[in-house]
């Protein structure tokens, strides 16, 4: 019996174009399949068009910061059980903390190697 393993989708949202090619190279390259957004607005639009099983978000970004796009996801039922990794220059413990409370399920601090950022991945989706 041939069992199908199904590709996680992962929601890369990242407004500096270098970081969102880094992320999604080292995901893709791990068999993930990536879709991008270079902001939170555009990440709601993408996330209504095709659920991801994971989204990895900036903080630090225009109109909208990954915190707020975490409130709004996990206020939403239909995005509510997503996880959500932050992934942030900001390494202070209140930002993880607060990254926690909005919902998040991890947070990876750049620069982080691609070993760090897949184990997190892999971790929250097995």
């Amino acid at each position: 019996m041939n069992t199908v393993v199904k590709k996680s989708t992962v929601l890369v949202v990242e407004d500096t174009l270098s970081e969102m090619e880094l992320i999604s190279h080292y995901l893709r390259e791990s068999g993930f399949s990536v879709f991008n957004a270079v902001s939170a607005k555009d990440a709601l639009n993408r996330i209504n068009e095709n659920l991801p099983d994971l989204i990895v978000t900036d903080i630090v970004m225009p109109d909208m910061s990954g915190f707020e796009l975490c409130r709004s996801l996990k206020r939403d039922p239909k995005t509510a059980t997503i996880p959500i990794v932050v992934c942030s220059s900001k390494s202070e413990a209140i930002d993880r903390l607060w990254a926690m409370k909005q919902g998040a399920a991890a947070y990876v601090t750049k620069p982080f190697t691609r070993d760090e950022l897949v184990q997190v991945i892999q971790s929250i989706l097995s």
